[in-house]
């Protein structure tokens, strides 16, 4: 039981298929106690339903574009279970009209507020629950190679990936000194809730099915199981890092990417 006796965060629930329900199985099985959070009203029932089916679990609603919620939600998980010893963030969002066309054409509006939530929320999340992890911790978020290569459609998206693992960076050097990790994970394409404002989703992943060495598909549970490495203390040494779990895609040259 690699987290007997842990307390950890999970904020990005959506539903049975998000990434970060995967990672909470996967800590969970391993003994972890887990707190979740909701973004609003639509998907509290979706999450409470899956908190139920884990002891000693609970959520509380946090949108994570809103300091104050996020001040508030420490504050429940400060009273429910005293310290943290982990935290994932799996926390992404750009309006759906610009990712599509090209990335020329992004508005203002759009490019403040895909790297908001999808890049400063890590920042926000993490630095109110430092008081809570008194004893060290690791910080977990979710990437994607867009950040790094040019994906058609990924458009603003990408931009702001790359600032998450530009800000995974910066926060393992301020937090390393309180033996906090900051790590991130670049999965696959996966067809969550939030990926399928993507446009071409399913064919992205039926191109990384044919084209990544492992010829398979990225899995929730794959996702899950490297997360659980990150926060465990199998992971002690690490820090600052970006871990790919795509089954290889990332190490090819010479494939164009999917239209």
């Amino acid at each position: 039981m690699l987290l007997s006796g842990k307390k950890g965060l999970i904020i990005g629930v959506a539903n049975k298929h998000s990434i970060a329900w995967a990672i909470a199985q996967s800590a969970a099985g391993q003994g972890a106690q887990l707190m979740f959070n909701y973004q609003n009203e639509r998907l509290r029932e979706n999450v409470e339903e899956l908190v139920a089916t884990m002891p000693g679990a609970k959520s509380f609603p946090c949108d994570v574009g809103d300091d104050a919620q996020i001040a508030a939600l420490m504050q429940h998980v400060q009273q429910e279970v005293g310290t943290l010893d982990f935290l994932v963030h799996s926390v992404a969002f750009a309006p759906r009209e610009e990712l599509t066309g090209q990335f020329v054409n992004t508005s203002r509006q759009g490019f403040a507020m895909a790297l908001d939530v999808s890049a400063y929320s890590l920042v926000a999340v993490t630095k109110m629950a430092v008081p809570l992890m008194t004893a060290g911790g690791s910080v977990v978020t979710l990437t994607y190679l867009g950040a790094e290569r040019v994906v058609p459609h990924y458009n603003v998206m990408g931009v702001a990936k790359a600032a998450l693992e530009a800000s995974v960076r910066y926060l393992a050097y301020d937090l390393g000194p309180k033996n906090i990790r900051v790590n991130a994970i670049s999965a696959g394409p996966i067809k969550t809730l939030a990926a399928r404002g993507v446009s071409g989703i399913s064919k992205m992943v039926d191109h990384h099915r044919e084209f990544a060495p492992l010829r398979r598909a990225t899995e929730q549970g794959e996702v899950g199981d490297t997360a659980l490495f990150l926060v465990s203390a199998l992971g002690r040494g690490i820090t600052g890092e970006v871990i790919y779990v795509d089954g290889g895609y990332h190490i090819l040259g010479s494939l164009a990417p999917v239209e």
